[in-house]
């Protein structure tokens, strides 16, 4: 029951619940994954992953601790029907910061990157930054069920959105390469490594961890624009964007250190947000290189 990036059930199951969503609360939804929490904390696998981040990295007491896992896991579950109940039509009231730093690059010639993580609910994101000027090339995930690869289609297209799957061809880089040669926009997550051999390692939460290093040496090769952008669940029918735009490190320095540069400044920004959010980081995987905790910020 570990989240492995593809969404459970079938596509009739899939498809009936974003057609109950046509009729019936969030609210009944909601109370359902409330009481399916605790068996995906007894059964799941992201259990242990999550409680060692409250306990560990926020340094949290037991008690404490478990009722954040408990919270964590019931964000995630209304995350993910929040994402079929807009499949469905419903709509969310979406704030953004500093959304003047898309728009200034969106309206520029030039390509950037948008870097998210595994925070709140990005795909919103897509909802909210529309690309009037350029084509946002977003890479997800390859093994993505159909019917939710078919209603992201036509959501997305609504904004200029062109998914691009990640799997084990090569089709992705060609499309990423289209992408930052064209002037258009390259938007992928950068906290997730997903069996990746090539890491670069940032203080995280007091102690190291390991990020994938595609992301950051993509946008250094091509040495492009880059922004963070998190998508934070605030209400039952609201989001809160946050647009933050990294410092790129000096062109003199070797190629190895500005990517650990820049992987850094994400791993700040990243961190920041997610002590305003602590129950919206949807990791569940450990990254850290080390089980003590060091010196934590209460």
């Amino acid at each position: 029951m570990e989240w492995q990036g593809r969404t459970d059930g079938n596509r009739w199951m899939q498809q009936q619940l974003i057609n109950c969503f046509r009729f019936l609360s969030l609210h009944i939804y909601y109370m359902g994954v409330a009481v399916v929490v605790p068996f995906y904390m007894l059964f799941g696998k992201g259990f242990k992953a999550s409680y060692g981040f409250y306990r560990q990295r926020m340094g949290w007491g037991t008690c404490k601790s478990f009722w954040w896992c408990y919270k964590n896991h019931y964000r995630f579950g209304q995350v993910m029907i929040d994402r079929f109940a807009r499949y469905a039509g419903k709509t969310f009231r979406i704030t953004t910061e500093n959304l003047e730093l898309y728009n200034e690059l969106e309206k520029g010639p030039d390509a950037f990157a948008m870097l998210s993580a595994h925070v709140g609910n990005y795909e919103m994101g897509g909802y909210t930054l529309v690309a009037k000027n350029k084509c946002i090339y977003m890479l997800v995930f390859g093994q993505e069920t159909q019917t939710v690869m078919e209603n992201r289609q036509e959501q997305f297209g609504k904004t200029n959105i062109r998914m691009v799957p990640v799997g084990n061809g090569m089709n992705h880089l060609f499309a990423i390469n289209e992408a930052l040669t064209t002037g258009q926009i390259l938007s992928m997550t950068a906290d997730r490594r997903f069996g990746s051999e090539k890491t670069v390692p940032c203080n995280f939460f007091g102690a190291e961890a390991l990020f994938p290093m595609g992301p950051f040496a993509t946008v250094i090769q091509r040495d492009v624009p880059t922004l963070v952008v998190l998508v934070l669940k605030t209400g039952t029918r609201s989001y809160h964007a946050v647009v933050k735009r990294l410092p790129m490190p000096e062109a003199h320095l070797p190629r190895k250190e500005r990517i650990a540069l820049l992987a850094q400044a994400y791993a700040n920004e990243l961190e920041n947000v997610v002590r305003q959010y602590p129950e919206q980081w949807f990791n569940f995987f450990n990254i850290w290189t080390t089980t003590t905790c060091q010196n934590p910020k209460q």
